[in-house]
């Protein structure tokens, strides 16, 4: 069953009622996180089941997702309806392992930073800022004693796109 054209949100209908600019939501679009319809007018008309997606976008960033990674995600719900609670439930089972993955990171690094100031390791004999030979370099950049590995156990093996 096709919606009506009352059942249809204009973009600053849209905007107003999920809290985002009309600019966002022309993004979003553009990026295929939610679509539209046009009125022989050209004017956009959105179903209101787009402001499902529009929250759902929202809180996947809030935990950190990138926009590729709610794509794909978005990619595996209906568009013509509403999500049902199964079909969130899948699309968060799929993001059940990214998000422990980054739970751990945090912690680990929560644990770390207790010691960290600036560079991440607090010691003259390891700090690139008065040891030329800084052995955490060979790791990568950024504050190598933060993240996951000790850099004294050599580079980190190459990571491919999932983490």
């Amino acid at each position: 069953m096709t919606p009506s054209r009352h059942d249809r949100l204009t973009i600053g209908q849209l905007a107003e009622r999920s809290g985002l600019a009309t600019s966002a939501l022309r993004y979003y679009e553009s990026l295929g996180l939610i679509h539209s319809e046009r009125t022989t007018g050209n004017q956009r008309r959105y179903a209101r089941s787009t402001l499902r997606r529009i929250a759902f976008v929202r809180a996947a960033q809030q935990v950190g997702l990138s926009l590729d990674e709610v794509r794909t995600a978005l990619a595996r719900l209906p568009e013509d309806r509403a999500p049902t609670p199964r079909d969130w439930h899948t699309v968060a089972g799929a993001w059940q392992h990214r998000i422990d993955r980054q739970i751990a990171e945090l912690q680990q690094m929560k644990a770390k930073l207790t010691g960290c100031i600036g560079c991440g390791c607090l010691s003259l004999s390891r700090c690139a800022l008065y040891n030329a030979d800084d052995r955490a370099a060979a790791a990568g950049p950024g504050a190598r004693y933060l993240l996951t590995r000790d850099p004294d156990d050599g580079p980190e093996p190459a990571v491919g796109p999932e983490g």
